[in-house]
């Protein structure tokens, strides 16, 4: 795969360069190392049926084993939801990032739109909890996405949205690349 846009939000982008960027290289590295896609999901979809589209669980699941050969693991908070007022109690909730390494968050989305923008609040939890000082978020570029079945979307929504939000949200840095095959 390749990078076809990079956007830094609150100076993501500079702080894996200065404070981290061994792993900036080797999070570049991952997405270029992503090679040989093959279309292989056969579209049902009413838009495009037997359509070959590429599949994300495939996609996925490479850069899974890309990530964890290069050290990076899971970052999860266990926590129980307690509401004041509220009879209910919620035992074993959390909050999950697929890739950390040191205190840089990253996450590969090719899921739906609000999927990508709960990434970001992930971020921002991890972010004000004190466990990451940057997050980098992964995503297809439009062309890609075109070329996925419907309902994934593709960061040029998300930096759009996060340009418009400004510095209210997500209030913690962040890098989101851009892909494509």
């Amino acid at each position: 795969m390749r990078k076809v846009f990079e956007y830094s939000h609150l100076g993501g982008s500079e702080i894996l360069q200065v404070r981290y960027p061994q792993i900036a290289k080797e999070i570049d590295s991952v997405i270029a190392g992503i090679k040989n896609l093959k279309k292989t999901k056969v579209s049902e979809e009413k838009t495009m049926p037997g359509e070959l589209l590429y599949s994300p669980k495939e996609i996925n699941a490479k850069f899974r084993k890309a990530f964890q050969a290069k050290g990076y693991h899971e970052l999860r908070d266990t926590y129980t939801i307690e509401i004041e007022g509220y009879a209910g109690r919620i035992e074993g909730a959390f909050k999950q990032v697929d890739f950390v390494k040191e205190r840089v968050l990253a996450e590969v989305q090719f899921g739906k739109y609000a999927f990508m923008f709960y990434d970001m609040a992930k971020f921002q939890y991890f972010f004000n909890e004190n466990k990451a000082d940057v997050g980098v978020e992964i995503v297809p570029c439009h062309a890609m996405h075109k070329q996925m079945s419907t309902g994934v979307s593709y960061g040029e929504q998300l930096i759009y949205d996060i340009e418009r939000l400004k510095r209210h949200f997500p209030a913690v840095p962040v890098k989101v690349i851009l892909i494509d095959v």
